[in-house]
């Protein structure tokens, strides 16, 4: 058995992944090997639910494969939600599990369960490994599955037979590349001339562009084209938001008075996005606009708008490749006076966002913008940035409430923004960048479903520093049951997690600051507290009243 899990480990090393997390077998599997190969590292966890959500961050911000070791029975099915969020963020996580002895299929057999039926609707590829001959294969397809077209999760389940059987000869190795192409040049002359005739361009970046590095190039483009530049959540990072094309997050996230810039638009150059629901809120008028939509997956085009004209490439080549031929559009410069126009409304419009939002409230008024501008301080640029997707957290995707630089690296959750997303992730996160500070801001609630990947860190010594929007409840389901003059008494806890014990008795630090100077003293402790590998908490009490701008542009009033 020791044979086959030191190939396994092997393939996955040479194949280029980066990580392998999950809990210890009762034999010495494949977390035994790899502890076995310097280059890959092994990360036990205590809980599925989290390891997935730690593969899931480590994937995201390395951008190199993550290994999930699970095996037959509760294992899997504890992992799935992590997973699900994995595939909703298109990283890229392969799955090694186990499958019970043949003997016992369908009979009843210890932990049996149908893990390909489990996989389907967050898998890629479900890969059944009963001979080893097919081991090497399997692994190397499911790398290869992972990391190209969209990104994914991919699943590799070997039989137990397997286990017990001489290691075959090793595979051919090497890393397994990402693979990049372009349009045909018929179509990326269609879109240029798309491009040349606009004159209210936008430009929207999702996580299909950071994960391709398109950030460069997608300013490129901007710049000639005279267009502002948005992102959705899980592209933000793509683009340094200090850049004046620059105008934070799309939909849910986007601050007003920018929602101005959005109802103009005649022509959006999406890439990259699905343009899921969240990207979409508050922009009626998007039916209307002419849509040139790049993505590396073809499954993506159609799905919630018709473009004008797809582009199936890479981001960054297919941005490129846009960029020369723009520029070579003669229709380009009798439509530049327009966009010059169009590009100072944009400008003024992000001026007065600037003036309404990027100087925090003081302290008393809102605590967690405060806390927000504070984090900034502290950190500054070069952090990794871990957010939940609770009601207090989402004053973190409005920008310029907080403003991401070049140096910034950002995890979110993703479509399907499960609680406790954002801990788990945070521990895979500072695995790939230990030389980084990683930040994680989320609620009580959500922090509740994280506690292992506390424990964890703590025994890792990945220095995180946990800020928590700690309002005794669920705020989401509070504040809506408000707008509609509902009982709230169920969002509310009677018991409160003993923060304090949790965070100094795993060896780390705890501050619950109640102003100003108080906080950014709490949050330099924390800092040195985590630089020293230390788990440090730090905890901020929001005030009911202080709710997000785009929540209450879209879902209700000012309190």
């Amino acid at each position: 058995m020791t044979g086959v899990w030191d190939l396994v480990a092997a393939t996955l090393d040479e194949a280029g992944c980066g990580v392998v997390v999950g809990l210890p077998s009762d034999e010495p599997g494949l977390l035994d090997a790899v502890r076995r190969r310097p280059a890959l590292a092994a990360v036990a966890v205590r809980d599925q639910r989290a390891g997935a959500c730690a593969a899931v961050g480590h994937a995201v911000v390395s951008g190199r494969p993550a290994v999930l070791a699970l095996t037959s029975g509760p294992p899997f099915p504890n992992a799935l939600t992590g997973l699900l969020e994995g595939a909703s963020l298109c990283a890229p996580v392969v799955v090694v599990t186990t499958r019970v002895p043949a003997s016992g299929l369908g009979r009843g057999g210890f932990q049996e369960v149908d893990q390909a039926a489990l996989a389907r609707p967050v898998a890629k590829a479900h890969l059944l490994v009963d001979d080893p001959d097919r081991l090497t294969w399997a692994l190397r397809r499911a790398v290869h599955l992972a990391v190209n077209g969209r990104p994914g999760v991919a699943v590799v389940e070997i039989a137990d037979e397997v286990l017990h059987l001489p290691a075959p000869p090793p595979g051919p190795g090497g890393p397994v590349r990402r693979l990049r192409a372009l349009p045909p040049e018929p179509e990326l002359d269609r879109a240029a001339e798309l491009l040349a005739g606009a004159e209210r361009p936008l430009v929207l970046l999702g996580g299909g562009a950071r994960a391709a590095d398109a950030g460069r190039a997608a300013l490129a483009l901007a710049e000639r084209w005279q267009a502002p530049v948005l992102t959705t959540a899980a592209g933000r990072g793509v683009i340094d938001e200090g850049h004046p094309l620059a105008l934070g997050l799309a939909g849910l996230y986007l601050t007003p008075p920018l929602d101005m810039v959005t109802c103009d638009v005649d022509v959006l150059l999406a890439v990259g996005t699905r343009l899921e629901e969240t990207a979409r809120m508050g922009w009626p008028e998007l039916d209307a606009v002419r849509l040139l939509h790049v993505d590396c997956d073809p499954e993506t085009f159609g799905t919630s708008l018709e473009p004008a004209q797809a582009l199936l490439g890479d981001a960054a080549l297919t941005l490129a490749a846009l960029d020369e031929r723009f520029a070579s559009r003669a229709r380009a410069e009798r439509t530049a006076g327009n966009r010059a126009k169009w590009l100072d409304q944009a400008a003024r419009l992000r001026q007065a966002a600037l003036d309404d939002h990027a100087t925090p409230p003081p302290f008393e008024q809102s605590p967690v913008r405060a806390t927000l501008a504070a984090v900034a301080e502290v950190f500054g640029d070069g952090a990794v940035l871990v957010q939940e997707n609770g009601l207090n957290d989402l004053w973190s995707y409005h920008w310029p409430v907080v403003s991401v630089g070049a140096r910034t690296s950002v995890v979110v959750p993703g479509e399907q923004t499960m609680m406790g997303f954002g801990v788990a992730a945070a521990l895979g996160a500072a695995v790939a960048e230990p030389g980084r500070p990683t930040v994680v801001l989320c609620g009580d609630g959500a922090l509740t479903m994280s506690l292992p990947a506390l424990a964890t860190a703590a025994e890792l010594r990945r220095g995180l520093v946990v800020v928590v929007f700690d309002n005794a409840g669920f705020g989401w389901p509070r504040w809506l049951r408000g707008q509609e003059c509902a009982p709230d008494e169920l969002t509310r806890f009677q018991a409160r997690l003993p923060l304090d014990a949790i965070a100094t008795g795993l060896g780390g630090t705890y501050a619950a600051p109640v102003g100003d100077t108080e906080l950014r003293d709490a949050l330099r402790e924390a800092r040195k507290a985590a630089a020293d590998g230390r788990l440090a908490v730090v905890t901020v009490q929001p005030r009911e009243d202080d709710v997000p701008v785009g929540v209450r542009r879209l879902f209700g009033s000012a309190l």
